[in-house]
C-alpha cells in the first residue's frame, strides 16, 4: 500500500511541476510576444487561470483551415 501512495504522490507532483513549467513557458511566450493591448506587467501579474483563458481564446481557431466541416455550428 505504501508503494501505491508513493506512486500516486509522485504522479501528483510530476503533474504539478509539469503544469507549472508549462505555465511559466506560456507566460514568458506572451511576455516576449505581447497580444495587442497587453503590457508585460499585465501578463506577469495574471492568475494562472486568466493566462490559460487568454491562451485558449487567442488560439481556439488555430485548427480551422477555412474549409467547413459537417456538423453543428453555433
Amino acid at each position: 500500500m505504501q508503494q501505491f501512495k508513493s506512486a500516486a504522490l509522485f504522479l501528483i507532483e510530476v503533474t504539478f511541476f509539469t503544469n507549472k513549467k508549462f505555465l511559466e513557458e506560456l507566460r514568458q511566450n506572451y511576455i516576449d510576444n505581447l497580444p495587442d493591448g497587453m503590457t508585460p506587467k499585465l501578463v506577469k501579474t495574471m492568475t494562472d487561470s486568466d493566462l490559460l483563458d487568454m491562451h485558449y481564446f487567442l488560439t481556439e481557431d488555430d485548427d480551422f483551415d477555412g474549409e467547413p466541416e459537417d456538423g453543428f455550428y453555433v
